[in-house]
């Protein structure tokens, strides 16, 4: 079986969906690895790395994905891209199908059978498989960095024969992967912490990290969580109270990270532009949901917005991506992991009854067959 890693084209990327040491471990499953030239380079991973791992180097994408089973990527392929892509190859990255359905149909028009990898079911054994996780931890860690650096006063009190520097403070709103590591790395730096989530299951987690926790606590909230451990789109009266809540709060803080996503949705406002007004100068929020719309009024993608009373927004895309070389690495071990379970004896043999598989498949026989779709599709 070959395995293709082609280069990632898409704005702001940085990741490579292998590294030289699951090249390695495709290579002793009896697979055959190409990656394209330059595909590891922003993530600092160099051509000679992939070849003294095994993998061979080919010039371009073409090249690359020629006579592959498997194609291997982070982002979903561009409209472009769709068209080097051959009928029965299957076709593994963040597919993000909800904004771009296009290419979902595309690789259905195309014939090739296509896998979001952020639809891995959240499952213990697919723990180690899930992208979103891997990548989410990364975002938040590197949010609290970007916060820090752009906050002009330090992070942890300090006593010195001067005077006491205060401590700052750090609100943390979404509590999932990127917030619990948004939680724990602003506590390192010695930061005095409080964190809200609609989600009642989040609180322990919250405490259990040394932070405060701060919701509207009624029936709805302790409704506000789905089976799959998803937080539920709230109504607009326990959007109100929260609100309501958050903005005497808010008013009160140094750094503001915002992480809410909803699946398929429009990310939710969390902080309105009149909460911004409110800030002190100085103030930094760092948005990590930019890329759905936003939760912060007034933030831009891709970039840090100063406003009139001195607060910075910070908007960045692909947060994670700005630890290329950690993000690719473990971005390509979910992907491995994910493989490698249907290599056996006699090679490889891809399961589609398997509950992983249905729960990520896009595309299959030349038509899209994920039901979150598939149902849209025949209305």
């Amino acid at each position: 079986m070959k395995i293709a890693i082609p280069k990632e084209t898409r704005a702001d990327e940085t990741r490579v969906a292998a590294v030289p040491e699951t090249v390695k471990k495709f290579l002793k499953l009896g697979a055959e690895v190409t990656v394209q030239a330059g595909a590891g380079a922003s993530a600092s991973i160099p051509d000679a790395a992939f070849e003294d791992a095994g993998a061979t180097i080919a010039k371009t994408y073409a090249a690359t994905l020629k006579g592959a089973d498997v194609v291997l990527k982070v982002l979903a392929p561009t409209e472009a891209e769709v068209k080097s892509l051959a009928k029965g190859q299957k076709l593994f990255a963040i597919m993000a199908p909800y904004g771009d359905p296009e290419i979902m149909q595309a690789c259905a028009d195309k014939g090739v059978d296509a896998f979001a990898m952020e639809f891995m079911p959240r499952i213990s054994r697919a723990q180690s498989m899930d992208v979103l996780s891997s990548q989410s931890n990364l975002a938040g860690y590197k949010a609290v960095i970007e916060a820090a650096n752009s906050y002009g006063k330090a992070m942890p009190q300090m006593m010195t024969a001067a005077g006491t520097v205060a401590p700052a403070k750090v609100f943390v709103m979404g509590v999932g992967v990127a917030g619990l590591q948004a939680i724990a790395t602003a506590r390192r730096l010695g930061a005095i912490v409080t964190a809200t989530d609609v989600r009642p299951a989040t609180e322990e987690q919250v405490a259990s990290l040394g932070a405060k926790f701060i919701a509207v606590k009624n029936e709805e909230f302790e409704q506000a969580q789905t089976s799959g451990g998803y937080a539920k789109e709230m109504s607009d009266d326990y959007k109100r109270q929260q609100a309501d809540l958050v903005a005497g709060h808010i008013a009160k803080q140094d750094i503001v990270i915002t992480t809410a996503l909803i699946p398929g949705r429009k990310a939710p406002e969390l902080v309105s532009a009149d909460m911004v007004a409110s800030m002190k100068p100085g103030s930094v929020l760092v948005d990590l949901a930019i890329e759905q719309g936003g939760n912060v009024a007034g933030a831009k993608l891709g970039e840090t917005v100063t406003t009139d009373n001195g607060v910075s927004i910070i908007g960045y895309p692909n947060m994670a991506g700005r630890l290329a070389a950690d993000a690719s690495a473990l971005f390509a071990r979910n992907h491995y992991n994910f493989l490698a379970q249907f290599f056996g004896e006699e090679g490889f043999a891809f399961d589609p009854e398997d509950e992983l598989v249905k729960g990520i498949q896009l595309t299959g026989g030349g038509a899209v067959i994920h039901p979150n779709f598939a149902e849209k599709e025949a209305e």
